[in-house]
């Protein structure tokens, strides 16, 4: 059938940036191509053996029949004791859900809210998925840009100036991908004072970088900082990021009961309940030794900081410090702008620029332009350090040979 004709509610979205391109890359690595891909956002540790035998031995035990559909009880109680152990922050069971991947508790959430008309304010750069699940309702995704010139953060004057009686949601994303940017304490606690303002607007708070902090500086998400917002704030979180278990798909979600509570019917007419054998493994993650992330942020570290340093000298890239997730979002508008006037980019941007080091020298990226940024690029540092050096050395070879 060729004419065949698609819903309105899927030609508002488009597919994932990331995904794409790590798909493109790993094509061409398939077909023998010498590939460093440095776009995909997961780490490239193992999960730790402890919560893998957490996994074997759900199996060994027969749990692989259906569970409730916000999650395990067990699994519930184990991310009520994370919020009070790691965020001083109390939460009742009919307070959280667990969601097949962080990314199926923000669908949940936005469904649940958001209806055609309302606003959603989002700092860009921007998680890709943010503004795509907003449209997806048939709200409008309002973005503040937020330039490398402030460290990729929102502003409290920003903020008050772009709610109006549409805004129903603002995001914020701390540590943020793609940036790597933290709100401090006090940054939150300025946002928050704006909020505080406007009682019908919530919050979602996507900390699933939580733990991935590149500075000794300890987290704080705007709850933790004013609990005054707690009754209209959604907190995002999960496994994937801080134990490696991307593939596990396991995300959580805490807020007020009746917003959780139609999370929870959504997701019984979508998923029903997220895999049995990657909660107990999650379960275990949240309940077992957390030293085990400390190699990962130890690697992380050594990595950012080549990361920055070999960025800053190439000419015409500017990339400013991290200070959590592991990506590194340089600036390459001067380069990308010398590459189009020599004529090696067919156009003046960064998807052009993106796809010539894939072309040219297998390094794949992401354009910023996934994350509402132009002229930007992200790189996942979440790889070994010699991929690494191979794929800043041609980087450079690409922009200044």
């Amino acid at each position: 059938m060729s004419n065949i004709t698609l819903s309105n509610c899927v030609n508002r979205i488009k597919e994932s940036p990331t995904l794409a391109i790590t798909a493109k890359a790993a094509k061409l690595k398939s077909e023998g191509k010498d590939i460093i891909a440095l776009a995909a956002g997961e780490p490239d540790f193992d999960t730790p053996d402890f919560i893998k035998e957490a996994a074997i031995q759900a199996i060994k035990d027969g749990l692989t029949k259906y569970t409730p559909v916000t999650g395990l009880p067990s699994l519930k109680k184990a991310v009520v004791k994370k919020f009070k152990r790691d965020n001083n922050l109390d939460y009742e069971m009919n307070e959280v859900i667990v969601g097949a991947g962080g990314k199926q508790c923000i669908f949940n959430l936005f469904l649940a809210l958001l209806n055609p008309g309302d606003e959603v304010i989002v700092p860009a750069p921007y998680w890709v998925s943010y503004t795509d699940i907003v449209e997806l309702t048939g709200a409008s995704p309002i973005l503040i840009n937020c330039g490398i010139d402030q460290s990729f953060k929102m502003t409290p004057e920003q903020l008050e100036k772009t709610i109006t009686n549409k805004t129903k949601i603002i995001v914020l994303n701390s540590p943020s991908n793609p940036t790597g940017s933290v709100y401090s304490k006090s940054e939150l606690k300025k946002l928050a004072n704006i909020v505080l303002k406007y009682p019908d607007i919530y919050i979602v708070t996507d900390d699933i970088y939580e733990h991935i902090r590149l500075d000794e500086e300890s987290f704080n998400n705007i709850v933790m900082v004013e609990p005054k917002l707690k009754n209209r704030c959604i907190i995002i979180n999960g496994v994937s990021k801080a134990y490696s278990m991307t593939g596990w798909r396991i995300g959580f979600a805490a807020g007020p009961e009746k917003i959780i509570a139609a999370m929870g019917i959504l997701q019984s007419q979508s998923t029903s309940n997220p895999t049995s054998i990657s909660q107990a493994a999650a379960e275990s993650a949240l309940l077992g030794d957390q030293s085990c992330i400390r190699p990962m942020l130890d690697a992380f570290k050594e990595r950012h900081t080549f990361v920055v340093n070999a960025f800053n000298n190439i000419e015409g890239i500017e990339c400013i410090k991290a200070q959590g997730a592991f990506y590194s979002f340089p600036c390459a508008k001067n380069a990308i702008e010398a590459l189009y006037k020599k004529g090696k980019i067919k156009n003046n941007d960064d998807l052009a620029f993106s796809e010539y080091l894939l072309d040219t020298k297998g390094v794949a990226v992401v354009p910023g332009s996934a994350f509402g940024a132009e002229g930007y690029f992200r790189i996942s540092f979440a790889t070994s350090m010699n991929n690494l050096k191979e794929a800043l050395l041609r980087i450079k070879e690409a922009i200044e040979g």
